[in-house]
């Protein structure tokens, strides 16, 4: 697939738009291969960030005939610095870019969904970002695989913000500074609040967009998953909980459905989900409450001693 892609619209003709791709790694081993392969059959112009790897990626990424970065250890590593990192490189390589890619190392590329994100974006000149489905390689291999799954899914439209995955234009992300690189998650939350902001558009497509391997073996994987949304979570509140007041209302459930008194009441809780989603996603739900509470606590505990939370990882 050509870099140009031709695309017509409505409000925002999107036509001969040059796409950028933007992947950022760490440690993927053998998940990096389909994603740089899917990169690189969606566009030229393909930037690969790699935060400290001990596995050879940046290396392999090299064999790609791909920009390869490796950030150093003068800041902690985090998911929004190396965007930040690919994406200034974008520019500068190729200044007449005007739509990004960003795409974890552990995702593949929908072969069809660049043309399908710009078509997206031709809709409106006022749509910033697009995204579409993004499913797990193998939903059916674990319990946690399989709510990942589940968690991705979504009503198309337009929404309140994306995930790594997504297609952007240039000038949307360079109108808000880009993402913040001092956030260990949620850092495409608080992009897309930014962007929004200034009276763009997030849209969800019910497009195909990309396989992700979530490799998801263990409980202890899954506890730092959900203490680490538990930590985005207190940090949006504190960075604009006046802005947005749905998020008081979603640390107040974490925090009273986590205490032992509220445990008894646990089973009309999984109930409640059960119908909606089924038993897997709300055993994930209500059992979840715990460690989303623990990593809402630890935000505050190290917000009172000054300090910062490390990288919380779960692969």
């Amino acid at each position: 697939m050509s870099i140009m892609q031709d695309v017509g619209g409505n409000g925002g003709a999107v036509r001969n738009a040059a796409v950028g791709v933007v992947v950022i790694g760490r440690n993927e081993g053998e998940r990096l291969p389909p994603c740089l392969q899917s990169a690189r059959l969606a566009s030229d112009r393909v930037v690969y960030v790699d935060s400290g790897s001990k596995d050879g990626s940046a290396a392999l990424a090299r064999t790609y005939g791909i920009e390869v970065i490796e950030l150093d250890t003068s800041s902690p590593f985090t998911a929004a610095r190396g965007r930040n990192t690919g994406f200034a490189r974008v520019r500068e390589l190729w200044p007449d870019t005007e739509f990004v890619q960003f795409i974890d190392g552990d995702c593949e590329l929908d072969s069809h969904w660049i043309a399908a994100g710009l078509a997206g974006l031709a809709n409106d000149a006022r749509t910033a970002v697009v995204f579409g489905r993004r499913r797990e390689r193998y939903p059916d291999q674990t319990f946690f695989n399989r709510v990942c799954d589940i968690e991705w899914d979504g009503k198309p439209g337009p929404t309140d913000s994306c995930g790594g995955d997504a297609l952007m234009r240039v000038e949307a992300v360079s109108a808000v500074g880009g993402y913040d690189p001092g956030l260990i998650a949620a850092e495409d939350n608080d992009l897309c609040h930014r962007i929004r902001r200034r009276g763009w558009n997030i849209v969800r497509l019910p497009d195909e967009m990309t396989l992700h391997d979530a490799a998801m073996t263990t409980w202890w994987q899954w506890w730092q998953r959900n203490r680490r949304s538990g930590h985005a979570g207190a940090e949006a509140w504190y960075r604009r909980g006046s802005e947005d007041p749905r998020m008081i209302r979603y640390l107040l459930s974490n925090l009273l459905w986590a205490l032992p008194p509220f445990w008894l009441l646990w089973p009309v809780l999984w109930w409640r989900v059960y119908r909606r989603s089924g038993a897997s996603y709300a055993t994930h739900i209500v059992l979840g409450k715990v460690p989303h509470c623990f990593g809402q606590l630890g935000f505050c505990w190290t917000t009172l001693r000054a300090r910062k939370t490390q990288l919380i990882e779960y692969k």
